[in-house]
C-alpha cells in the first residue's frame, strides 16, 4: 500500500481559481484517473442576503481541516488532495469552499470529496453571519440538522 497523500489546506480571505487547482493536482501525472470537486459558492437567499460573513480562530481552523483532510487522505487511496475555505466578508455568487481530490478510481474521488464537505458543513470552525438586506445587523448562522445527520454515516 502507498503513504497517503499530502493534503494541501488553506485558509484565506482570497478568492480562488477551481480549474487551477484542479490542473495542480493532475498536470504532468498519469496516475490520475479521476478528480471530483464540489465549489461552494454564497448565494442569495432569494434576494435577501447582502452578504455572508465568515470568521475563524486562526489557526485552529487550518489544524482542523488539516485533521480531517489527513483522516480523507488515510481512509481513501488519494493521489491528491485540496481543500480551500474563505473567510471574511462573501457577497452572493462569490466562492466560499473548494474540494478538489484526484485518484486512480473515481469512487476514492467522490467518497472522499462527500466527506470532506459533510465535515466542512458540520463540525469546521467557522461562524456565519448572514447579512441581510433589509437590515442593518446580521444574524448568526447555526448548522443545519441535515448537515449533522449527513455526517453520522462517515462514523466508523
Amino acid at each position: 500500500m502507498t503513504a497517503p497523500c499530502e493534503p494541501l489546506v488553506r485558509v484565506q480571505a482570497e478568492d480562488f481559481d477551481p480549474a487551477a487547482e484542479s490542473r495542480r493536482l493532475t498536470e504532468g501525472r498519469r496516475d490520475v484517473g479521476a478528480v471530483v470537486s464540489f465549489t461552494g459558492l454564497c448565494r442569495d437567499e432569494n434576494g435577501r442576503l447582502d452578504a455572508l460573513e465568515l470568521e475563524h480562530y486562526p489557526g485552529m481552523a487550518e489544524a482542523e481541516i488539516a485533521r480531517i483532510a489527513a483522516e480523507a487522505a488515510e481512509r481513501w487511496p488519494l493521489t491528491g488532495l485540496t481543500v480551500i475555505h474563505r473567510f471574511g466578508r462573501i457577497a452572493p455568487g462569490e466562492n466560499i469552499v473548494l474540494v478538489v481530490a484526484a485518484s486512480s478510481h473515481r469512487r476514492a474521488a467522490f467518497e472522499s470529496a462527500d466527506f470532506l464537505m459533510d465535515f466542512l458543513k458540520s463540525r469546521a470552525p467557522f461562524w456565519k453571519k448572514e447579512h441581510i438586506s433589509e437590515k442593518n445587523s446580521g444574524d448568526w448562522v447555526e448548522a443545519r440538522a441535515g448537515d449533522l445527520e449527513d455526517m453520522k454515516r462517515w462514523q466508523r
